[in-house]
Protein backbone atom coordinates (compact mmCIF):
# COMPACT_ATOMS: atom_id res chain seq x y z
CA UNK A 1 0.00 0.00 0.00
CA UNK A 2 1.19 3.46 -0.61
CA UNK A 3 0.60 5.83 2.14
CA UNK A 4 1.02 9.90 1.15
CA UNK A 5 1.83 12.35 3.67
CA UNK A 6 0.89 15.78 2.12
CA UNK A 7 2.30 18.06 4.92
CA UNK A 8 2.56 22.01 3.21
CA UNK A 9 4.03 22.71 6.75
CA UNK A 10 6.15 19.59 7.28
CA UNK A 11 6.11 17.65 10.11
CA UNK A 12 9.43 17.60 11.86
CA UNK A 13 12.32 15.22 10.25
CA UNK A 14 12.04 12.83 13.73
CA UNK A 15 8.65 12.39 12.78
CA UNK A 16 8.94 11.85 9.29
CA UNK A 17 11.89 9.18 10.25
CA UNK A 18 9.09 7.59 12.99
CA UNK A 19 6.28 7.56 10.22
CA UNK A 20 8.85 5.85 7.92
CA UNK A 21 9.75 3.66 10.06
CA UNK A 22 6.43 2.15 11.44
CA UNK A 23 4.49 2.40 7.62
CA UNK A 24 7.66 0.40 5.80
CA UNK A 25 8.27 -2.46 8.85
CA UNK A 26 4.12 -2.92 8.13
CA UNK A 27 5.19 -3.45 3.98
CA UNK A 28 3.76 -0.24 2.96
CA UNK A 29 5.57 2.16 0.82
CA UNK A 30 5.97 5.99 1.87
CA UNK A 31 5.52 8.87 -0.73
CA UNK A 32 6.43 12.24 0.70
CA UNK A 33 4.55 15.53 -0.37
CA UNK A 34 6.17 18.55 1.45
CA UNK A 35 6.07 22.26 1.18
CA UNK A 36 3.40 22.13 -1.73
CA UNK A 37 2.52 24.88 -3.29
CA UNK A 38 -0.44 24.51 -5.69
CA UNK A 39 -3.41 22.61 -4.98
CA UNK A 40 -2.16 20.92 -8.18
CA UNK A 41 0.90 19.14 -7.13
CA UNK A 42 -1.69 17.56 -4.31
CA UNK A 43 -4.14 16.29 -6.92
CA UNK A 44 -1.40 14.80 -8.46
CA UNK A 45 0.41 12.76 -5.52
CA UNK A 46 -2.90 11.36 -4.36
CA UNK A 47 -3.98 9.71 -7.72
CA UNK A 48 -2.51 6.47 -6.54
CA UNK A 49 -2.41 6.69 -2.88
CA UNK A 50 -3.92 4.41 -0.59
CA UNK A 51 -3.95 6.22 2.19
CA UNK A 52 -3.07 9.86 3.23
CA UNK A 53 -1.41 11.72 6.20
CA UNK A 54 -2.38 14.99 6.65
CA UNK A 55 -1.66 18.65 9.17
CA UNK A 56 -3.77 21.25 8.42
CA UNK A 57 -4.07 19.90 4.59
CA UNK A 58 -7.47 20.70 2.92
CA UNK A 59 -9.17 17.44 1.78
CA UNK A 60 -12.07 18.46 -0.23
CA UNK A 61 -14.30 16.98 -2.79
CA UNK A 62 -11.72 17.69 -5.54
CA UNK A 63 -9.46 15.97 -3.93
CA UNK A 64 -11.19 12.78 -3.01
CA UNK A 65 -11.77 12.78 -6.68
CA UNK A 66 -8.97 12.72 -7.51
CA UNK A 67 -7.66 10.48 -5.26
CA UNK A 68 -9.31 6.90 -7.25
CA UNK A 69 -7.86 4.25 -4.85
CA UNK A 70 -7.63 6.03 -1.55
CA UNK A 71 -8.80 4.18 1.52
CA UNK A 72 -8.40 6.36 4.48
CA UNK A 73 -7.38 9.82 5.46
CA UNK A 74 -5.81 10.28 9.09
CA UNK A 75 -5.64 14.03 10.12
CA UNK A 76 -2.37 14.09 12.42
CA UNK A 77 -4.52 16.34 15.57
CA UNK A 78 -8.02 15.81 17.14
CA UNK A 79 -9.81 18.42 14.91
CA UNK A 80 -10.85 17.52 11.29
CA UNK A 81 -12.98 20.10 9.86
CA UNK A 82 -10.12 20.28 7.03
CA UNK A 83 -11.78 17.24 5.67
CA UNK A 84 -14.75 17.28 3.90
CA UNK A 85 -16.28 14.52 5.48
CA UNK A 86 -19.60 13.88 3.48
CA UNK A 87 -17.38 13.23 0.45
CA UNK A 88 -15.39 11.25 1.86
CA UNK A 89 -18.38 9.24 2.98
CA UNK A 90 -19.63 9.15 -0.71
CA UNK A 91 -16.16 8.10 -2.18
CA UNK A 92 -15.97 5.08 0.67
CA UNK A 93 -13.12 6.93 2.35
CA UNK A 94 -12.32 6.51 6.29
CA UNK A 95 -11.35 9.61 7.47
CA UNK A 96 -9.40 8.85 10.98
CA UNK A 97 -7.88 11.62 13.69
CA UNK A 98 -6.11 11.39 16.62
CA UNK A 99 -7.63 12.56 19.61
CA UNK A 100 -5.37 13.26 22.64
CA UNK A 101 -1.80 13.77 20.73
CA UNK A 102 -1.60 17.08 20.96
CA UNK A 103 -4.04 17.45 23.74
CA UNK A 104 -0.71 18.68 26.43
CA UNK A 105 0.94 21.07 23.97
CA UNK A 106 -1.94 22.92 23.65
CA UNK A 107 -3.39 22.65 27.55
CA UNK A 108 0.15 24.07 28.04
CA UNK A 109 -0.50 27.06 25.67
CA UNK A 110 -3.61 28.30 27.25
CA UNK A 111 -1.61 28.91 30.26
CA UNK A 112 1.18 30.60 28.65
CA UNK A 113 -1.21 32.98 27.45
CA UNK A 114 -3.32 32.98 29.94
CA UNK A 115 -0.51 33.73 32.67
CA UNK A 116 0.62 36.57 29.82
CA UNK A 117 -2.55 38.11 29.99
CA UNK A 118 -3.15 38.64 34.27
CA UNK A 119 0.29 40.01 34.09
CA UNK A 120 -0.78 42.38 31.82
CA UNK A 121 1.59 41.18 29.07
CA UNK A 122 4.68 42.07 31.31
CA UNK A 123 4.06 45.60 30.62
CA UNK A 124 5.32 46.71 34.38
CA UNK A 125 2.43 47.21 36.28
CA UNK A 126 0.76 45.21 39.08
CA UNK A 127 -1.31 41.99 37.55
CA UNK A 128 -3.07 38.75 39.17
CA UNK A 129 -2.65 35.60 40.19
CA UNK A 130 -4.41 33.13 39.44
CA UNK A 131 -3.93 31.35 42.74
CA UNK A 132 -7.92 30.92 44.00
CA UNK A 133 -9.56 32.16 40.75
CA UNK A 134 -12.28 30.22 38.82
CA UNK A 135 -11.27 28.29 35.67
CA UNK A 136 -14.31 27.34 33.36
CA UNK A 137 -13.81 24.79 30.81
CA UNK A 138 -16.10 24.57 27.84
CA UNK A 139 -15.77 20.83 26.60
CA UNK A 140 -14.46 18.61 28.79
CA UNK A 141 -12.07 16.24 26.18
CA UNK A 142 -8.47 15.38 26.34
CA UNK A 143 -7.37 19.24 26.03
CA UNK A 144 -9.94 20.10 28.86
CA UNK A 145 -8.48 17.27 30.71
CA UNK A 146 -5.08 18.62 30.56
CA UNK A 147 -5.80 22.06 30.86
CA UNK A 148 -8.09 20.83 34.45
CA UNK A 149 -5.04 18.79 35.57
CA UNK A 150 -2.39 21.56 34.80
CA UNK A 151 -4.72 24.42 36.90
CA UNK A 152 -4.72 22.02 39.84
CA UNK A 153 -1.42 22.79 40.05
CA UNK A 154 -1.46 26.56 39.93
CA UNK A 155 -4.28 26.23 42.65
CA UNK A 156 -7.08 27.09 40.45
CA UNK A 157 -10.99 26.08 41.64
CA UNK A 158 -11.83 24.54 38.42
CA UNK A 159 -15.23 24.21 36.35
CA UNK A 160 -16.37 22.23 32.92
CA UNK A 161 -19.74 22.47 31.15
CA UNK A 162 -19.77 19.57 28.39
CA UNK A 163 -23.16 18.48 26.78
CA UNK A 164 -21.76 15.42 25.62
CA UNK A 165 -19.68 14.58 29.01
CA UNK A 166 -22.00 13.20 31.85
CA UNK A 167 -21.42 15.32 35.03
CA UNK A 168 -20.25 12.39 37.23
CA UNK A 169 -17.35 11.78 34.53
CA UNK A 170 -16.01 15.55 35.38
CA UNK A 171 -16.65 15.15 38.96
CA UNK A 172 -14.70 12.16 39.24
CA UNK A 173 -11.91 14.25 37.55
CA UNK A 174 -12.07 16.42 40.83
CA UNK A 175 -13.50 19.56 38.52
CA UNK A 176 -17.04 21.06 39.75
CA UNK A 177 -19.87 20.23 36.64
CA UNK A 178 -22.16 22.75 35.95
CA UNK A 179 -24.80 22.18 33.92
CA UNK A 180 -25.09 25.46 30.89
CA UNK A 181 -22.31 27.66 28.78
CA UNK A 182 -24.80 30.00 30.69
CA UNK A 183 -23.75 29.21 34.56
CA UNK A 184 -20.13 28.55 33.20
CA UNK A 185 -19.57 31.86 32.10
CA UNK A 186 -21.24 33.46 35.00
CA UNK A 187 -19.57 31.19 37.63
CA UNK A 188 -15.89 31.95 36.35
CA UNK A 189 -13.24 34.27 35.69
CA UNK A 190 -11.57 32.34 33.20
CA UNK A 191 -12.90 30.89 30.55
CA UNK A 192 -10.99 28.89 28.46
CA UNK A 193 -12.65 27.23 25.43
CA UNK A 194 -11.96 23.85 23.72
CA UNK A 195 -14.97 23.32 21.37
CA UNK A 196 -15.33 22.32 18.00
CA UNK A 197 -15.99 24.20 15.23
CA UNK A 198 -19.89 22.73 14.24
CA UNK A 199 -22.97 24.01 13.11
CA UNK A 200 -24.07 24.74 16.75
CA UNK A 201 -20.92 26.22 18.05
CA UNK A 202 -19.92 28.66 15.34
CA UNK A 203 -20.12 32.07 16.15
CA UNK A 204 -21.79 30.97 19.76
CA UNK A 205 -19.17 32.98 21.80
CA UNK A 206 -20.11 36.10 21.47
CA UNK A 207 -21.69 39.21 22.96
CA UNK A 208 -23.99 38.02 25.47
CA UNK A 209 -22.46 35.15 26.80
CA UNK A 210 -18.77 36.52 27.18
CA UNK A 211 -20.46 39.50 28.90
CA UNK A 212 -21.50 37.15 31.80
CA UNK A 213 -18.27 36.61 32.94
CA UNK A 214 -17.11 38.14 36.07
CA UNK A 215 -15.10 41.62 36.74
CA UNK A 216 -11.67 41.18 35.43
CA UNK A 217 -12.69 38.45 33.46
CA UNK A 218 -10.34 36.67 30.60
CA UNK A 219 -11.51 34.80 27.45
CA UNK A 220 -8.97 32.34 26.06
CA UNK A 221 -9.60 30.33 22.95
CA UNK A 222 -6.77 27.74 21.44
CA UNK A 223 -10.10 25.92 19.69
CA UNK A 224 -11.09 27.03 16.69
CA UNK A 225 -11.36 30.60 15.12
CA UNK A 226 -15.11 30.14 13.77
CA UNK A 227 -16.65 29.30 17.35
CA UNK A 228 -16.04 33.38 18.16
CA UNK A 229 -19.19 36.01 17.39
CA UNK A 230 -16.17 38.50 16.50
CA UNK A 231 -18.41 41.36 16.00
CA UNK A 232 -19.92 40.61 19.08
CA UNK A 233 -17.12 40.14 21.37
CA UNK A 234 -15.62 43.76 19.79
CA UNK A 235 -18.54 45.39 20.77
CA UNK A 236 -18.31 43.73 24.45
CA UNK A 237 -14.42 44.53 24.49
CA UNK A 238 -14.99 48.49 23.47
CA UNK A 239 -17.52 48.17 26.61
CA UNK A 240 -16.23 46.71 29.37
CA UNK A 241 -12.51 47.96 30.04
CA UNK A 242 -11.68 44.98 32.30
CA UNK A 243 -12.57 42.23 30.10
CA UNK A 244 -9.37 40.50 28.37
CA UNK A 245 -8.90 38.43 25.60
CA UNK A 246 -6.24 35.80 24.65
CA UNK A 247 -5.87 33.53 20.93
CA UNK A 248 -3.71 31.44 19.33
CA UNK A 249 -6.03 31.98 16.45
CA UNK A 250 -5.88 35.17 14.67
CA UNK A 251 -9.26 36.53 14.29
CA UNK A 252 -10.72 38.02 10.81
CA UNK A 253 -11.15 40.87 12.40
CA UNK A 254 -7.60 41.07 14.48
CA UNK A 255 -7.47 45.09 13.46
CA UNK A 256 -10.58 45.72 15.71
CA UNK A 257 -9.59 43.71 18.48
CA UNK A 258 -5.67 45.18 18.12
CA UNK A 259 -7.82 48.43 19.40
CA UNK A 260 -7.76 47.33 22.77
CA UNK A 261 -4.03 47.25 23.61
CA UNK A 262 -3.12 45.29 26.58
CA UNK A 263 -6.46 43.36 26.76
CA UNK A 264 -5.85 41.88 23.69
CA UNK A 265 -3.51 38.94 22.14
CA UNK A 266 -3.69 36.56 19.34
CA UNK A 267 -0.19 34.44 17.95
CA UNK A 268 0.44 35.16 14.50
CA UNK A 269 -0.66 32.10 13.75
CA UNK A 270 -2.01 28.66 15.21
CA UNK A 271 0.24 27.48 18.19
CA UNK A 272 -1.49 24.99 20.20
CA UNK A 273 0.13 21.83 18.46
CA UNK A 274 3.63 23.36 17.77
CA UNK A 275 5.57 21.28 20.12
CA UNK A 276 8.85 18.81 19.18
CA UNK A 277 6.67 16.68 21.30
CA UNK A 278 3.09 16.88 19.84
CA UNK A 279 4.19 16.70 15.99
CA UNK A 280 6.19 13.21 16.85
CA UNK A 281 3.20 11.87 18.75
CA UNK A 282 0.33 12.80 15.93
CA UNK A 283 2.52 11.89 13.13
CA UNK A 284 3.45 8.08 14.68
CA UNK A 285 -0.20 7.85 15.73
CA UNK A 286 -1.55 8.67 12.28
CA UNK A 287 1.06 6.26 10.83
CA UNK A 288 0.00 3.56 13.37
CA UNK A 289 -3.70 3.69 12.39
CA UNK A 290 -3.11 3.75 8.85
CA UNK A 291 -0.96 0.21 9.44
CA UNK A 292 -4.26 -1.08 12.10
CA UNK A 293 -6.44 -0.34 9.59
CA UNK A 294 -4.67 -1.74 6.77
CA UNK A 295 -3.91 -4.68 8.92
CA UNK A 296 -6.52 -5.29 10.80
CA UNK A 297 -9.13 -3.13 9.35
CA UNK A 298 -9.29 -1.32 12.60
CA UNK A 299 -11.79 1.63 12.38
CA UNK A 300 -11.22 2.83 16.41
CA UNK A 301 -10.78 6.27 15.03
CA UNK A 302 -12.99 7.31 12.49
CA UNK A 303 -14.97 10.77 12.47
CA UNK A 304 -17.20 10.15 9.59
CA UNK A 305 -19.05 7.06 10.93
Amino acid sequence: MKVLVATEKPFAAAAVEGIREVTEAAGNELVLLEKYTDKAQLLEAVADADAVIIRSDKIDAEVLAAAKQLKIVVRAGAGYDNVDLAAATAHGVVVENTPGQNANAVAELVFGLLVSAVRGFYNGKAGSELLGKKLGILAFGNVGRNVARIAKGFGMDVYAYDAYCPAEVIEQAGVHAVTSQDALFETCDVVSLHIPATPETKQSIGYELVGKLKKGGVLVNTARKEVIGEEGLVRLLAEREDLRFVTDIKPDADAEFQKFEGRYFSTPKKMGAQTAEANINAGLAAARQITAFFKEGDTKFQVNK
